[in-house]
């Protein structure tokens, strides 16, 4: 498809959840992260009677734990993933909810988290005593090829890594008893796949739109017409802290 072509096709796919199948062949990872985060959550199910998943997207991972502790809830602050989210986790017996807030004081034995922000006191707040929690976090320093290429700033959160993750949990009175951080490749063979991924990771460049990075976007388009991809390095870390 030519340039044209790919961007309207990139503005209009819809993107639902966090199914990334639309992706395939057109953004290829080499995700050889040194743990599984899935394992790391499913290792700690069965010692845990309540559970919090933090960011659930469409619920797709949570559904797929199954069976799950007998109290369990999920939050997701995207409200187009909201209702998605309802209509798998709720007949599993889940709770969905929009924010924490409502969550009392101590609630869960067990709080799982994959590329969610939050507040490391929420999270001292809402783990029962003796409690756990498992994330695993995007980095700072993610993709940031693509901001590079298209000329637009840095992350704001730049300086997002394990070591400061690992201080503010500390600071909040938890104590961190496993931490690993790395790295993978990622490959955009299209142009379209490249503006598909930053409206839906919309935090990448924020105020992204097409007419506004034109230029780059065509000249980035030359060079994936004539062989030669955007490749960008994803920057990724996980802790355990009790």
């Amino acid at each position: 498809m030519g340039y044209e072509e790919l961007m309207r096709e990139a503005l209009t796919t819809s993107f639902e959840g966090w199914d990334w199948a639309v992706f395939r062949g057109r953004m290829t990872t080499a995700d050889d992260l040194p743990w599984d985060y899935e394992e790391l959550v499913r290792e700690r199910l069965p010692e845990a009677a309540s559970l919090l998943d933090l960011g659930t997207g469409g619920g797709e991972l949570l559904s797929s734990l199954a069976p799950l502790p007998p109290r369990t809830a999920a939050t997701e602050e995207y409200a187009p993933n909201v209702p998605i989210a309802r209509r798998r986790l709720e007949p599993l017996g889940v709770e969905v909810a929009e924010t924490i807030s409502s969550f009392p004081d101590g609630s869960f034995e067990l709080i799982v988290n994959r590329h969610e922000a939050y507040e490391p006191g929420e999270i001292r707040r809402l783990l029962a005593s003796g409690g756990t929690y498992v994330t695993q976090q995007v980095g700072g320093r993610d993709l940031e090829e693509i901001n590079q290429a298209m000329g637009a700033p840095p992350h704001e959160d730049h300086g997002w890594d394990l070591a400061t993750a690992t201080a503010a949990l500390t600071e909040a009175g938890l104590d961190v008893t496993w931490r690993r951080e790395s790295s993978y490749p990622v490959t955009f063979h299209d142009i379209g796949a490249l503006v598909l991924y930053l409206r839906v990771i919309s935090w990448q460049i924020p105020g992204f739109t097409a007419d506004e990075y034109a230029d780059r976007l065509r000249a980035v388009h030359a060079e994936m017409a004539s062989g030669r991809p955007l490749r960008a390095t994803a920057h990724r870390f996980a802790l355990i802290a009790t």
